[in-house]
């Protein structure tokens, strides 16, 4: 059944690209009164949710028994690389529009963009060995190099803390989740057969 799905959930991880995208060009109005940054938001929101949905696909295993939830995870994580990558464009060329004396200083100024953009530069290796081949060829190693996810998520959650000018009174679910989901992984492994 996870097999069949899977063109349909990879075209639902895209959907909301897409209606992004369809909003930008078709009807602006509803961008609000500042287009550049309404897309900022909306793509980092986007690469927050599908990284959520990547990691939560080892706990449905776990929780279900169905392994066939790991069928999703390289459509799911390749989705929340490139709603990362689509928020980095937005906010470089869309918001600064290229400007690099700006980015240039965000990226080494300010520690929201930093951990962020280093959550980026992580996402790469991953998408590149995501396929079959690299998983051959790296064999162990494969499996330790896509461990880096959990650190992106730390990152990720670090970024989206920083930004909100709450703070962690408005991160805080989001923090618990992830807490929740490396909790259940770490009990899987070392204490549930003991």
């Amino acid at each position: 059944m996870f097999r069949r799905l899977k063109p349909y959930w990879t075209i639902l991880c895209w959907l909301p690209l897409v209606s992004l995208v369809i909003i930008a060009l078709a009807f602006p109005e509803q961008m609000g009164p500042d287009p550049a940054k309404w897309l900022v938001d909306q793509t980092g929101k986007w690469s927050l949710y599908t990284l959520f949905a990547t990691l939560s696909l080892t706990p449905l295993r776990i929780l279900t028994g169905h392994s066939g939830w790991i069928v999703w995870r390289r459509a799911t994580g390749l989705a929340a690389a490139g709603y990362a990558l689509s928020h980095f464009l937005s906010y470089t060329v869309i918001l600064n529009q290229l400007d690099m004396t700006v980015i240039l200083g965000d990226i080494t100024k300010k520690p929201y963009v930093i951990v962020g953009f280093l959550a980026l530069l992580l996402y790469v290796p991953l998408a590149i060995t995501s396929t079959r081949g690299w998983q051959r060829r790296l064999k162990r190693q494969w499996q330790t190099l896509h461990k880096s996810i959990y650190l992106i998520a730390i990152l990720v959650m670090l970024h989206y803390t920083w930004l909100k000018k709450v703070g962690f009174m408005e991160t805080w679910p989001w923090c618990v989740l992830l807490l929740g989901l490396f909790g259940l992984r770490i009990y899987n492994k070392y204490y549930k057969n003991n």
